[in-house]
């Protein structure tokens, strides 16, 4: 066997490890021991996280950042990947924020002078604009964390009403308009809740035991939603206007179906429970004449109300 490719495969055979030697390395692939020590001081240099331990028990141990084996990369493949990271920097936090850097520097370092060249171009050419927002989100990689190791968490949340503790699974973290949300199974609730990330004051581990949530994830969590209280028939008339902000700016989580009209304009429904009217009601005062509320008659009511209150503001 070659020895770049012996080199390889014994990345990829300690990869599996958490301890091994010398002997039992030599045995596996055929070679002698010290030749699999000179191969492990490679490694070594190459940045491959083991140490060595002396000693009648002594070998080597793997680190818990473990190393991939090499993947070449066509040049397409490189600049697609380089270019997603690189859009990552709109967000102000990231649960891997300094490995996103790391690679990086790594994919530019090793990258020939002719392709250093066309990513120098490129960046002034390709983005992917997010919104820049300045809230803070310190605790994404804990709730990912949580989320993928299925544990629960206590959560210090201050939404616009008021802060409380709340025990939660989380399901999982999703960026959506320069924000990061973190849908989630509440035990206060006894149902699923999507929270704001940069409201999220502390977390730490619950003693609550988690419940099975493996079949549950941020593509399906909203269909899991029990709707609390009567539903009524939502009908809005958009303008052209009013349907691109109505796609960009209401979340998947609102289960609100968008129709449009070959002019560009359209009009939603849906049933709503009655507890989302005051959003709703805030929502589409907000596109103004963009969007026409034409049912139910009680988020009628509630934006006049809103909007009396908004007039008497300014009087």
């Amino acid at each position: 066997m070659a020895k770049s490719k012996r080199l390889i495969e014994i990345m990829m055979a300690i990869n599996k490890k958490k301890s091994f030697n010398a002997k039992q390395l030599a045995s596996e692939f055929g070679v002698s021991t010290r030749t699999i020590i000179r191969d492990m001081q490679e490694l070594s240099a190459l940045g491959v996280p083991f140490y060595s331990e002396v000693g009648q028990h002594g070998g080597y141990k793997m680190i818990n950042e473990r190393m991939l084996p090499p993947v070449a990369f066509t040049e397409g493949e490189a600049l697609a990947v380089f270019f997603a990271s690189h859009a990552l920097r709109h967000y102000a936090d990231l649960p891997f924020e300094a490995e996103t850097d790391s690679v990086l520097r790594k994919f530019y370092s090793y990258m020939s002078e002719d392709i250093r060249d066309r990513i120098d171009r490129m960046r002034k050419r390709f983005d992917l604009v997010t919104p820049m927002r300045r809230a803070s989100t310190p605790y994404l990689s804990l709730l990912l964390d949580a989320a993928i190791d299925q544990k629960v968490v206590r959560m210090e949340y201050e939404s616009i009403q008021h802060k409380q503790s709340r025990d939660v699974q989380p399901i999982g973290i999703y960026a959506s308009n320069g924000f990061w949300y973190c849908p989630a199974y509440c035990f206060h609730r006894r149902d699923f809740r999507l929270f704001r990330c940069d409201r999220v004051r502390s977390v730490e581990l619950s003693k609550l035991e988690a419940v099975n949530l493996t079949q549950v994830h941020t593509g399906n969590w909203d269909s899991y939603i029990e709707e609390k209280g009567p539903a009524m028939e939502l009908y809005v008339e958009l303008t052209a206007t009013g349907v691109q902000r109505c796609e960009s700016e209401l979340w998947p989580a609102h289960k609100i179906q968008i129709q449009v009209r070959e002019d560009g304009t359209g009009w939603l429904g849906n049933q709503i429970p009655a507890s989302s009217l005051p959003f709703f009601g805030q929502f589409f005062i907000g596109l103004g004449t963009d969007a026409k509320v034409k049912a139910p008659d009680e988020l009628i009511y509630v934006m006049r109300d809103m909007l009396d209150k908004l007039m008497a503001q300014y009087r």
